[in-house]
């Protein structure tokens, strides 16, 4: 099997029920995990607005955690890529930069809209939902995905979720579909 690499853009990183369980597919060795520190201080920065209860050093710790775990997974020296990319928003083109710097076949991102196909039709990356990547790797190996879920299930300890709990947390988090194969 050809090994998937997939970059994770930011807002597929910020819920941390999504982001735990894109890791521990990841660490069923079902696909191989991108990020950039950009895409990294994104996705803490807008946590930190939103949540005020969390702190900038607990989140670095995760991202340093993250780093750690798959040190692969941090793409650097792609700057030189992002003039070469055009898309609507400007903003966004360090995420295909890395992408493509790191040869991923996919950028995993919910905000399909910010990379439209013809902005990308010269390179070899596909866009794709988490719920439909998750989904397709179900269809892959079941049983891994199946891994990667209890083992999510099995650290939330404080406080201790049900399955259902777990079930529901990731739907609201976008996995609408991938949620009801568990």
């Amino acid at each position: 099997m050809t090994k998937i690499v997939a970059l994770l853009d930011a807002c597929v990183l910020y819920p941390a029920p999504l982001r735990d369980l894109l890791l521990n597919i990841a660490q069923q060795k079902l696909f191989s995990p991108r990020w950039s520190a950009i895409i990294q201080e994104e996705w803490t920065r807008n946590l930190l607005v939103n949540r005020p209860d969390l702190s900038k050093e607990r989140l670095n710790r995760t991202v340093n955690l993250m780093n750690t775990a798959f040190p692969e997974a941090d793409v650097a020296n792609f700057e030189h890529l992002i003039n070469k990319v055009h898309l609507p928003d400007t903003n966004d083109r360090h995420v295909v930069a890395a992408a493509l710097h790191t040869e991923a076949q996919l950028i995993i991102t919910f905000n399909t809209k910010d990379f439209p196909e013809n902005s990308l039709h010269d390179f070899p990356i596909k866009i794709q939902q988490p719920d439909e990547f998750v989904s397709d790797l179900f269809v892959i190996n079941k049983e891994a995905i199946q891994q990667a879920f209890d083992k999510q299930l099995n650290r939330l300890k404080n406080p201790p979720l049900t399955k259902d709990e777990l079930k529901q947390m990731l739907e609201k988090c976008g996995l609408k579909k991938s949620a009801q194969l568990f």
